[in-house]
């Protein structure tokens, strides 16, 4: 994306932690100018301090984009700070803390962008789902589009309540994931294979069959072409079809129904 405007205006980040850092590092990576960027956080890595932006230093007084990526229980404490900005677009990435609240610290006529991206934003391969507020405009829903597409997918969604869902499907998704490569080493060892061997197969087949589904014929289709009847693939599914859907179900509902208490 063209930085020119961002670079002139600056960037504010409140919060470098793991989704705030893989933000950062995305956006560097493609012309964001260090020089443009203050970072408030009381610990910096040290990754962070090598990469030439300020650190708790002034902040400027209309950055284009002010990015909230503290914890929801530190909210209380860290939006004061940010009280004194003013012609911002503020996007947060905080999960569980409504659009209303930021209303509430800034004011009903500040541009607010909710975002919930995902943690393979860190090697630019994350899915971002955005929902404006009632004073954002549509060229700030494009700018926080352009700017979180530096991290990977964007999409846009119909509204706030939504969020919940994303949260339980992407947002907590990848770990659901990571554990399903766990469960299948574990796996591949009961049926006597060397832990590093199961582990190396597990995790290849997740990243290669993840990568075969984004080419874009439907997963079913994908999951029919691997399997022959009477087979081994057929044997194994009828096993992993009888729960998982359900199991997946109740998955991302507990996630989402986590989602809607942190709100409440």
């Amino acid at each position: 994306m063209d930085f020119t405007d961002i670079n002139t205006r600056g960037v504010v980040l409140l919060g470098c932690g793991k989704m705030g850092g893989a933000m950062l590092e995305g956006w560097l990576d493609r012309g964001l100018s260090p020089g443009a960027v203050t970072v408030i956080d009381p610990h910096p890595s040290e990754w962070l301090r090598g990469t030439g932006v300020a650190l708790n230093a002034g902040l400027p007084d209309a950055p284009a984009i002010t990015l909230i990526a503290v914890k929801p229980q530190m909210m209380g404490d860290a939006l004061p700070s940010l009280r004194g900005l003013s012609d911002t677009l503020f996007v947060t990435v905080a999960a569980g803390t409504p659009i209303a609240a930021y209303e509430a610290a800034f004011g009903t006529g500040a541009r607010v962008v909710r975002a919930m991206p995902n943690t393979p934003a860190a090697i630019g391969r994350g899915i971002t789902a955005i929902v404006g507020n009632g004073a954002a405009t549509q060229a700030d829903l494009d700018l926080a589009e352009q700017f979180l597409s530096a991290v990977g997918e964007v999409v846009r969604l119909d509204s706030e309540e939504q969020m919940d869902a994303v949260t339980g499907l992407s947002g907590s998704g990848p770990a659901y994931v990571f554990h399903m490569i766990e469960a299948m080493a574990a796996a591949g060892e009961a049926q006597g294979l060397a832990p590093d061997l199961a582990l190396r197969l597990a995790r290849a087949t997740v990243a290669g069959a993840g990568a075969l589904a984004m080419k874009g014929e439907a997963p079913g289709q994908l999951r029919e072409n691997v399997t022959s009847p009477s087979g081994t693939t057929q044997a194994g599914l009828a096993v992993l079809m009888e729960e998982l859907p359900d199991l997946m179900i109740r998955t991302v509902r507990a996630a989402a129904d986590r989602s809607r208490e942190l709100r409440a």
